[in-house]
């Protein structure tokens, strides 16, 4: 199913097309967060693609705010967003600059550095659940504001905070895409969530449950 993972960064280049082929091809590549207690390596198992102010679903689709600034920017650099008060997401700028697509890592297996994860998510009772949803995965690999916008394809010798290697997808066979993951509205319905079928690390699907008013 899956081959030895290639330790090659992944160049600019690869995120500097659409959005909806770099999605797919993230499946299987390695994401490394360096951090001051070791690195931290994940298998990439599951994403969510947005097309920027073409997308309704995405963050940019009302225009640039300073809030989703770096998803205009250049390829190849980190989009974090905090969330519900609580939690930190992780995105991946692709395309152009200007253009604020970005690739959502919504889940992963923790391949090294579990013993580091293991510390910032001791609520998980194995270790498929360590990075298993977007904001656990941020959590794991402690991932917060203070990354937005670091660029993703430094070379990997100096050790730069996120970077991705070519690592090893999975067979096309195992390529499975879907709606996304709690969007509503006109952005519910169109299959820009991938993932690798059969793997534990996946998160469940939920659909998007609208907010009651409170009386």
């Amino acid at each position: 199913m899956f081959a030895a993972r290639d330790r090659t960064a992944l160049p600019r280049a690869f995120f500097d097309r659409p959005v909806l082929e770099v999605a797919p091809d993230l499946l299987g590549r390695t994401l490394v967060r360096h951090t001051a207690e070791g690195p931290i390596e994940v298998r990439l198992t599951e994403v969510e693609a947005y097309l920027g102010e073409r997308d309704p679903g995405s963050h940019a689709f009302r225009g640039r705010t300073e809030r989703n600034a770096a998803m205009f920017g250049p390829p190849g650099h980190a989009y974090v967003y905090f969330t519900y008060g609580m939690w930190h997401c992780l995105n991946l700028v692709c395309e152009t600059s200007g253009t604020a697509a970005g690739v959502l890592l919504r889940a992963g297996e923790v391949v090294s550095g579990a013993d580091v994860a293991r510390t910032r998510r001791p609520t998980a009772r194995r270790d498929h659940e360590l990075a298993k949803g977007p904001a656990r995965l941020a959590t794991a690999l402690d991932v917060d504001r203070r990354l937005n916008g670091t660029d993703v394809c430094l070379e990997p010798h100096a050790s730069p905070p996120l970077h991705v290697l070519a690592g090893a997808p999975p067979s096309t066979g195992l390529l499975r895409s879907g709606p996304r993951t709690g969007v509503g509205g006109d952005g519910a319905h169109q299959p820009y969530r991938f993932w690798i079928d059969g793997d534990p690390t996946v998160s469940p699907y939920r659909p998007h449950q609208p907010r009651r008013r409170q009386r």
